[in-house]
């Protein structure tokens, strides 16, 4: 059994035309090539606004994040609407697998380069359409953002804390796993499916609706019961003293996942509070008191001293780190999850570790 190395050439002699440009179609074409895939993308003459977004690192002019979607592609300048952009795209598309884009719908099919231009020089083409709201329906054209496609999906609502506004999160989840982790998988199944049948497709691929289907538990409670739990107040969102966040000593705080019985008897026994293991689920009030007292105790220690004394008892409670924190903790570090200066990074691996044979 052997290791992959990089790039993992599970999509080798796959090759992708990247229209789309910013965040969602752009990070879909990182995923595919880091399995391996030529990722051909094709920017406007002026370039990707994501270029200009974000941090930089001294004496770059382009963004961290731009190069570091980018560091596997091939960047190609390109006029869609001239002669000779045309004939350079042509020559391309019938060589290609899949192409994926993200214009508002219709704009492909104003350059001339809808679905059905393209299968007429390859029919095997696949056409990934990411698009906020759908290829069509009453709000095909409406301009939106990763925060408007969440709050429609019903996902900004059950984010934040119990009496509080929505909170929003710096993961894009839309834009990110809405849009491009289920753009890269339509890539590799409808690719699939044409190398096996010979026959294209155009996948219609809704950024909300890819949300709105992961609203796991709150959209089956709504269909079951006819509405959901109040924000904050969920078995998963900080309604149990079991499943929450708690402040320490110094103002940062810890994960508390104890969501199996098990798990909570030994953090309670741990913390000599046996008396707290009858209130493992608690709602309401009774809840709100056990809480209130395993809140006080981890108030008593420091976060890093917590997670010192949690570590080996197994009870799924983590300190909740900062984004800087993680490029030193000995997950990532000991797995070798960042990529070195050499191999391209600074930037994390592909997440899936492959092994053959």
């Amino acid at each position: 059994m052997t290791e992959m190395t990089e790039p993992m050439p599970l999509l080798a002699g796959m090759t992708v035309l990247d229209l789309s440009l910013l965040l969602p179609g752009p990070m879909a074409g990182w995923h595919l090539a880091e399995l391996g895939a030529r990722v051909i993308k094709v920017e406007p003459p002026q370039g990707d606004d994501a270029a200009r977004l974000g941090v930089r690192l001294p004496g770059e002019d382009e963004s961290f994040i731009y190069r570091r979607l980018n560091a596997r592609k091939e960047i190609h300048r390109i006029d869609l609407k001239s002669e000779e952009g045309r004939a350079w795209f042509a020559a391309r598309l019938r060589e290609a697998d899949a192409v994926l884009e993200g214009f508002r719908p219709g704009v492909l099919e104003r350059l001339g380069w809808g679905f059905d231009a393209m299968r007429a020089l390859n029919p095997r083409i696949v056409l990934v359409s990411i698009s906020g709201y759908g290829q069509d329906g009453p709000m095909a054209q409406a301009a939106g953002h990763d925060i408007n496609y969440l709050s429609l999906a019903g996902v900004l609502h059950q984010t934040g804390t119990a009496g509080g506004p929505p909170a929003q999160c710096n993961l894009q989840i839309a834009d990110l796993l809405g849009g491009a982790l289920h753009a890269a998988l339509a890539v590799v199944a409808a690719v699939h499916a044409a190398r096996r049948d010979g026959v294209g497709a155009h996948v219609d691929l809704s950024m909300t609706e890819a949300s709105w289907a992961h609203l796991v538990f709150p959209l089956a409670q709504a269909l079951v019961e006819g509405r959901s739990e109040p924000r904050g107040a969920g078995l998963l969102t900080g309604g149990v003293p079991c499943y929450g966040v708690y402040e320490t000593a110094d103002g940062r705080h810890l994960a508390v996942g104890a969501l199996e019985e098990k798990f909570w008897v030994r953090l309670c026994e741990a913390i000599a509070r046996p008396d707290l293991i009858p209130f493992h689920r608690a709602a309401g009030d009774e809840g709100a008191r056990a809480r209130a007292e395993l809140a006080a105790v981890l108030r008593t220690r420091t976060r890093d001293e917590w997670a010192v004394f949690f570590a080996p008892l197994d009870c799924c409670v983590t300190p909740v780190l900062a984004p800087e924190e993680t490029l030193e903790h000995p997950l990532f570090r000991e797995r070798n999850a960042l990529k070195t200066a050499e191999e391209g990074g600074p930037w994390p691996r592909s997440p899936l570790r492959v092994r053959r044979g």
